[in-house]
């Protein structure tokens, strides 16, 4: 069914999936010491650039789930504050929350109750469909965006395969 295959694909959009590098491979053994170091030319560290990627999949939830939304402050509540530094745990949390959303994502798409068409209530037009297409496209930006980070700050594993 075409259903199922839109299903699918989303799916496998939202995990990364096919042209796009996996958030879990991205962040896979990176450096306590690294996470609150900028790049050269960069104006956030690795943790904002995550922490930024978790506020905004999780204001797209929101924007789904609840008909009382209301949209955060554009840039200042959609990054953590310049100054901001994490602990190694906070870093974990940051990416144990992502993929949190992330699966609350994977499992509406998945469901079979779920009008992917279906105009969400409150908002101009906009539906399920494209709210997870936006959301993916601005993952795997930003996920690839880390990924080159790590490859400037040196911080993949010595014995990670370039491919």
């Amino acid at each position: 069914m075409a259903g199922d295959i839109l299903r699918e694909q989303l799916l496998e959009l939202l995990d990364g999936q096919g042209a796009h590098m996996p958030f879990e491979a991205a962040v896979a053994g990176f450096p306590d010491g690294a996470i609150n170091r900028r790049p050269p030319n960069v104006p956030y560290t690795p943790w904002h650039l995550l922490e930024h990627i978790r506020i905004a999949q999780a204001d797209i939830l929101d924007y789904i789930r609840n008909r009382e939304y209301l949209a955060p402050e554009w840039p200042e509540e959609y990054w953590p504050a310049r100054n901001a530094m994490a602990t190694p745990a906070e870093f974990a949390r940051t990416i144990a929350r992502f993929e949190a959303d992330r699966e609350a994502l994977h499992a509406l798409v998945a469901d079979p109750a779920t009008d992917l068409l279906a105009v969400i209530p409150n908002t101009p037009g906009h539906t399920i469909l494209r709210e997870i297409r936006v959301i993916a496209d601005h993952n795997a930006y930003h996920v690839g965006e880390f990924a080159i980070l790590r490859q400037v700050m040196g911080t993949w594993p010595a014995n990670r395969s370039e491919r």
